[in-house]
């Protein structure tokens, strides 16, 4: 499985027991939705290796407990901590309306009031603020991805419509 087919789902943050269990933040408001996983690809220096799954759980509301078959002891445990956890994009589930994922609006054109403004490059998700990275006609154009911001998104027809504050793309 190569990365750019899969999503992030979150990173290996601890152990749990002497058993093997490990403990995983995971990148989701509903955690809950994958504790019925029965594999999981796990970020080696090797690439994306599929790891099958026992056991998983909710654990304290924000992070899911795995048993994972492959790991049976904490020093295997150990050497998964702060390992990147990834599953195929067929297993998202489909959002609607104004919600969407960052990978699928890639290439999306922005529309304010019937103008095409540009289309989307890439993402900026590492800051406090996401933000859109456009193409304009003669520059590049950073808008920050807002709800009060964020009108309609079509994906039938790759658009997003906007109402920007005034001069924002002028920074």
């Amino acid at each position: 499985m190569k990365k750019e087919d899969c999503f992030y789902l979150g990173t290996i943050v601890g152990k749990y027991s002497f058993k093997g269990e490990v403990l995983v933040k995971i990148d989701s408001d509903s955690p809950e939705i994958y504790t019925n996983l029965e594999s999981i690809f796990v970020e080696l220096p090797t690439g994306l290796v599929p790891f099958f799954i026992n056991r998983c759980s909710l654990h304290k509301s924000s992070l899911l407990r795995i048993n994972f078959e492959e790991v049976e002891d904490e020093s295997m445990a150990d050497s998964l901590i702060k390992k990147a956890l990834y599953l195929p994009l067929s297993l998202l589930p489909p959002l609607e309306g104004k919600k969407f994922y960052y990978h699928e609006v890639i290439g999306f054109s922005i529309i304010e009031n019937g103008v095409i403004l540009g289309m989307i490059k890439t993402i900026y998700d590492k800051g406090s603020q996401a933000l859109f990275e456009i193409q304009l006609e003669t520059k590049e154009a950073l808008i920050p991805i807002h709800d009060d911001f964020i009108l309609k998104v079509n994906r039938e027809n790759k658009t997003i419509d906007v109402e920007l504050p005034d001069g924002l793309l002028d920074l």
